[in-house]
């Protein structure tokens, strides 16, 4: 639980941010009508709540990252646990406990199929409960995309 409603105004100054993360509170208040110290107030209190977070999205390949892929795991146990278990890999950048064929989508982000391999190998399908690994090597990025709104 938060100390923070998702009232109309909090969720037009997420709408916004969601397409441009840079906007200036100054910006911000004149759009949606409120003073620019109530934006940096409500701003703040979203991030301190956990509510959202601002930050950077870049291409994985410019970095230097050159495989990603996702993997979908079969697993005996808590799935919480796994999944906590996983999400500590500095690799993976995105796990989901999910119905259907897999338990758990992880994301994995490597410099190279080697990186991807000893990942894989020493740290995915070592940590215990993890039963199966289904590897999709990503061949290109068609879309990504954060500005999905609010409700």
């Amino acid at each position: 639980m938060t100390d923070v409603t998702l009232d109309d105004t909090n969720k037009l100054i997420i709408e916004h941010l969601q397409r441009d993360g840079r906007m200036s509170y100054a910006t911000l208040a004149k759009t949606i009508g409120l003073s620019e110290a109530a934006v940096r107030q409500r701003v703040q209190r979203l991030l301190d709540n956990g509510l959202m977070q601002i930050v950077a999205v870049t291409d994985p390949l410019t970095l230097g990252f050159a495989r990603q892929a996702m993997v979908g795991l079969r697993v005996n146990g808590n799935l919480r646990t796994i999944a906590d278990r996983i999400a500590e890999v500095p690799e993976v950048d995105y796990v989901v406990i999910c119905a259907g064929r897999y338990d758990l989508l992880v994301e994995l982000v490597c410099t190279d199929d080697e990186h991807l391999l000893d990942i894989l190998n020493e740290k995915v399908r070592t940590i215990d409960g993890v039963t199966e690994a289904d590897t999709f090597m990503y061949l290109r990025l068609a879309k990504q995309t954060y500005a999905w709104g609010t409700r």
